[in-house]
C-alpha cells in the first residue's frame, strides 16, 4: 500500500488536506468501489434514470392512499372500544355532522324541521352511512345550539380512512350549502381529515415550488458554478421519487400518514445536499490539488464517502426509533425517513461519483459568481475558512466563557418547555376558513358541553336493567360530568355517553377518563371517547419513550466511536445534539402553544401540543444534528491522524467545514421553512422547529460549543482504553488513510501509553 505522508502545514490550511499524493507520485490508487461506481458511468447515470421513471410510475398517486390519522394506540383500550361500538352500535360513534343554520328562524320552526327531516331521510338512503340520527328526532338538547337557530343531523360513514374520504366526496356536495329555508355546512371527524388530507397535498406542492428555485440560488452561491450546483438537486429528486415508489408500496401492507410526504420532501432534498455538497466539495479540493478527476473521486469515496455513510447510519438511527412506537403517524414517518436517507446516501455514493468522472473539471463550469466579481481574482484555496479558522481560535482561547455562555443561553431558551401541555390533533391544525374547522368551532362555542366530544363506555356482559341504572347514577356523581346518556342495549352488550362539563380534552377530562375506569361495574367495561384516546396515547409514548431514548443514545455511540475511536467524543455528541434542541422545544410551546405570533404566522392556537410530535421532532432534528456533527468530528478526526496536535485539529475541522456545514443548514432550513408554511399547524410546527433546530445547531452548537468543550478535553477527548483502542483499530473507519505505525497522532498516542504504563509501575511500586 502506498505510504500516506503528513502534508506540510500550509498545504494543510490551503488544498484543505488533500490526500491525492497517489496520482502525483506514480500510479493512482484507485479502489474496489470506486473502480465498480465509475466503471460505465454513463450506463449507470442510464440505469438511474430508468429506475427513476420507474419509481415515478410506481409512486404516482400515492397522497390518495395516505391515511390522515394514526394517533392513537393500536393496542388502546379506548382503541378496542371504537371498534366494538363501530360494529355493534354504530349510531353511537357519529365521524359525519350536519351543521343545519336556520338563518334568523328557529330550528323547531315546522319549515325547518320538515327540510332537516328530509336531509336525514336523504342521507339515511345513501350507501356507505348508517346510523343517522338528528336534532329533529331525538329532541337531544346536546344537539341544538344554546341559541336555537343551529341544530345537528349526526351519522356515521363506514369503512377506513380512504373508504369514508371517498364517501364524504360523493355525498358533501349534495348535502352542502343552501337546502331551501336552511344552510349546512358539513363537519366531524371524516370531514376533518379530508380537509387535512386535502390542505396537505395542496401546501407540499406549493412548498416544493417555492423551495427548489431558492435552493438552486444558494447552491449557485455556494459553489459559484452552475453544473456543480445541479448536481445535489438531481441525487434530491432521485430520493424524494423513490421514497414515493416506497410509500406505495407500503400502503399495500400497512396504514400510511400523509403526513410522511413533508419529511420526504424535506430529508430528501436537506440530506441530498448535504451528502452533495461534502462530496463535490472535497472532490473539487482534490481537483484543485491538481488530481486527475479519477483520482479525486477515489480519494473523495474513501474520505468525504466514509463521513456521508457513517452520517446516513447515524440519521437513520434516530428515525428507526420512531418504530417502537405503536401509532401508525411516527412510524410513517420512519418509513419515509429511513427510506429517504438511504436512498440519498445510495444516490450519492453510486450516482455522485459517476457523474463527476463524466464531468471532470467541468464541474467548475458556468462560474456565475464572476458577474459579481468586476475583475477580481476568485480566492484562492489558502484563503478559503480563514474566518472560520480565526473563530475556532477565538473560541478556544476563551473556551470557558464561550462553554458556559452558550449552554445558559440554550438552557434559557428551552425553559418554556417546562410548561408544555400536551393534547391531540383536532380542527384547530386546519385554516381559520377550513369548512370543517367552522362547523367544529360553533360546536365549541354555541352548543351545550363539547359535542363530538363525549366519552363512550361499552359495557360487555350480561346485566339487569337495574345494575345498569346503577352504574348510570354512580357515573352521573363523577366530578366534572355535565350528563349521562343511556344505555342503549343489544343482547349481552350496552353503551352510555357522558358528557364532560368543559372542554373534550382538557385536564378535568382526562381525569375523568380514569375516574370511570375506576368506577366499579358488574360488567366489563372500556372507555373511548377524544379524551380517552389522548390519555391512551400519553401512555403509549411514555412506555416506549425511554427504550428510544435508549436505543439511540447506545446505538449513537456506538457509531461515533467507530468513527473517531474516542470515548469521550461520543458521549460529547449525544449530550451536545441533545441540548441543541432545547430552543427548539422552548419555541414549539411559547409559539404553538401559548399563541405567540399566531397572528404572523397565521394559525389557531389550541393551548396544547399534539402529543407525538416532540417525539417525531425530536428523532428527525437529533438526527440532522448528527448529520453535521459526523462532517466536523471526522475532519477533526483525520487531521488529528496526521498532525497530532489537538488544537490545530479543531481549527482546522472547524476551517474546512464551517462554512459547508452553514451553508448545508442554511438551505436545510429554507426547505423546512417552506415545509413550515403549510396551513395544517402541525406541518407548520415541524417545519419552522426543525428549521430553527437546525440553525441553531450549525451556528451555535458546531462553530461555538463543540470547540469550547474540546479545547477544555484537551488531549483527554481522543482517549479509549486499550481493548477498545484495539476494537477501533480493527472495526473503525475514520475519514481519510488509515492511521500510519509512525504518524504524529500515533507517536504521541504511543508515548501516552507508556506514560500511563510507567505510571502503573511508580504506583505498584508505591
Amino acid at each position: 500500500m502506498t505510504e500516506v505522508k503528513s502534508p506540510a502545514p500550509a498545504d494543510r490550511s490551503g488544498a484543505g488536506g488533500s490526500r491525492a499524493d497517489d496520482s502525483r507520485a506514480g500510479r493512482p490508487r484507485v479502489g474496489g468501489w470506486t473502480r465498480l461506481v465509475t466503471a460505465r458511468p454513463r450506463l449507470s447515470l442510464l440505469a438511474a434514470l430508468v429506475v427513476t421513471l420507474l419509481a415515478v410510475l410506481a409512486g404516482g398517486g400515492v397522497a390518495d392512499r395516505l391515511g390522515s390519522g394514526g394517533w392513537e394506540d393500536p393496542a388502546a383500550e379506548s382503541t378496542y372500544a371504537t371498534k366494538a361500538l363501530e360494529r355493534e352500535f354504530p349510531g353511537s360513534q357519529p365521524n359525519l355532522l350536519l351543521l343545519v343554520d336556520a338563518g334568523r328562524a328557529s330550528v323547531d320552526d315546522p319549515a325547518v324541521a320538515a327540510e332537516a327531516e328530509r336531509l336525514a331521510d336523504r342521507l339515511a338512503a345513501e350507501e356507505g352511512i348508517t346510523g343517522v340520527g338528528s336534532y329533529w328526532d331525538t329532541r337531544s338538547p346536546a344537539l341544538r345550539a344554546e341559541d336555537g337557530r343551529q341544530a345537528l343531523i349526526a351519522a356515521r360513514i363506514t369503512g377506513d380512512e380512504t373508504t369514508a374520504g371517498e364517501t364524504l366526496e360523493r355525498v358533501a356536495p349534495h348535502f352542502r350549502g343552501a337546502q331551501g329555508p336552511v344552510e349546512v355546512q358539513i363537519g366531524g371527524i371524516v370531514a376533518v381529515r379530508h380537509d387535512m388530507q386535502t390542505i396537505i397535498q395542496e401546501d407540499l406542492l406549493r412548498a416544493e415550488m417555492i423551495a427548489l428555485p431558492v435552493t438552486l440560488v444558494l447552491l449557485v452561491m455556494v459553489f459559484g458554478s452552475a453544473v456543480a450546483a445541479l448536481l445535489p438537486l438531481g441525487i434530491g429528486i432521485v430520493a424524494i421519487l423513490g421514497t414515493n415508489a416506497v410509500l406505495r408500496g407500503l400502503t399495500e401492507i400497512t396504514d400510511v400518514s400523509v403526513f410522511a410526504l413533508n419529511l420526504t420532501t424535506a430529508l430528501g432534498l436537506g440530506l441530498a445536499i448535504d451528502y452533495a455538497l461534502f462530496i463535490v466539495r472535497r472532490f473539487r479540493e482534490e481537483l484543485s490539488g491538481g488530481a486527475d478527476p479519477l483520482t479525486a473521486v477515489a480519494t473523495t469515496l474513501r474520505t468525504a464517502g466514509r463521513t456521508v455513510l457513517f452520517s446516513a447510519l447515524t440519521v437513520a438511527v434516530s428515525l428507526v426509533a420512531m418504530l417502537l412506537f405503536p401509532q401508525y403517524f411516527l412510524r410513517s414517518f420512519a418509513y419515509s425517513g429511513i427510506a429517504v436517507v438511504l436512498l440519498a446516501a445510495a444516490a450519492a455514493l453510486i450516482l455522485l461519483p459517476a457523474a463527476l468522472v463524466l464531468l471532470g473539471h467541468r464541474v467548475n463550469s458556468l462560474d456565475l459568481r464572476r458577474l459579481f466579481r468586476r475583475g477580481r481574482e476568485r480566492t484562492p484555496d489558502a484563503e478559503e475558512g480563514r474566518g472560520w479558522a480565526r473563530t475556532a481560535g477565538l473560541v478556544m482561547r476563551r473556551a470557558p466563557f464561550f462553554a458556559l455562555g452558550t449552554t445558559a443561553v440554550l438552557v434559557l431558551l428551552g425553559l418554556p418547555f417546562l410548561g408544555v401541555k400536551f393534547g391531540t390533533a383536532d380542527d384547530r391544525q386546519l385554516p381559520s376558513g377550513a369548512e370543517s374547522h367552522i362547523v367544529q368551532q360553533y360546536l365549541r362555542d354555541g352548543f351545550p358541553g363539547s359535542p363530538g366530544g363525549g366519552l363512550e363506555i361499552l359495557a360487555e356482559g350480561r346485566a339487569t336493567e337495574a345494575q345498569y341504572t346503577d352504574y348510570k347514577e354512580r357515573l352521573a356523581v363523577l366530578p366534572e360530568v355535565l350528563r349521562v346518556d343511556g344505555p342503549l342495549v343489544k343482547g349481552d352488550s350496552a353503551y352510555f355517553t357522558v358528557q364532560p362539563a368543559g372542554e373534550a380534552v382538557d385536564e378535568p377530562a382526562q381525569r375523568l377518563v380514569s375516574d370511570i375506569r375506576a368506577t366499579d361495574a358488574p360488567f366489563d367495561t372500556s372507555v373511548t371517547g377524544t379524551a380517552a384516546v389522548l390519555v391512551d396515547t400519553k401512555d403509549a409514548i411514555g412506555e416506549q419513550l425511554p427504550w428510544a431514548a435508549l436505543f439511540i443514545t447506545v446505538v449513537t455511540l456506538i457509531l461515533v466511536f467507530l468513527l473517531t475511536g474516542s470515548v469521550l467524543i461520543p458521549l460529547q455528541a449525544v449530550l451536545l445534539n441533545a441540548l441543541s434542541l432545547t430552543a427548539m422545544f422552548g419555541a414549539v410551546v411559547w409559539v404553538f402553544q401559548d399563541g405567540h405570533l399566531s397572528g404572523l404566522l397565521g394559525f389557531t392556537s389550541p393551548g396544547s401540543i399534539e402529543t407525538t410530535l416532540p417525539v417525531l421532532m425530536f428523532c428527525v432534528a437529533f438526527g440532522l444534528s448528527m448529520d453535521y456533527g459526523v462532517f466536523l468530528l471526522s475532519r477533526i478526526k483525520e487531521e488529528y491522524d496526521h498532525t497530532g496536535d489537538h488544537q490545530q485539529a479543531v481549527r482546522h475541522g472547524l476551517q474546512r467545514t464551517g462554512g459547508l456545514i452553514t451553508a448545508a443548514a442554511v438551505i436545510l432550513a429554507v426547505v423546512m421553512v417552506a415545509i413550515g408554511t403549510s396551513r395544517v399547524t402541525n406541518t407548520k410546527m415541524l417545519g419552522l422547529g426543525t428549521a430553527l433546530a437546525v440553525l441553531m445547531d450549525a451556528m451555535v452548537v458546531r462553530s461555538l460549543l463543540v470547540p469550547a468543550v474540546m479545547r477544555l478535553t484537551g488531549r483527554a477527548t481522543w482517549w479509549a482504553p486499550a481493548p477498545l483502542r484495539r476494537l477501533h483499530a480493527r472495526f473503525g473507519l475514520s475519514e481519510g488513510e488509515p492511521t500510519a505505525a509512525d504518524s504524529p497522532a500515533e507517536q504521541r498516542r504511543e508515548a501516552d501509553r507508556e506514560a500511563d504504563r510507567e505510571g502503573d509501575k511508580v504506583t505498584a511500586g508505591g
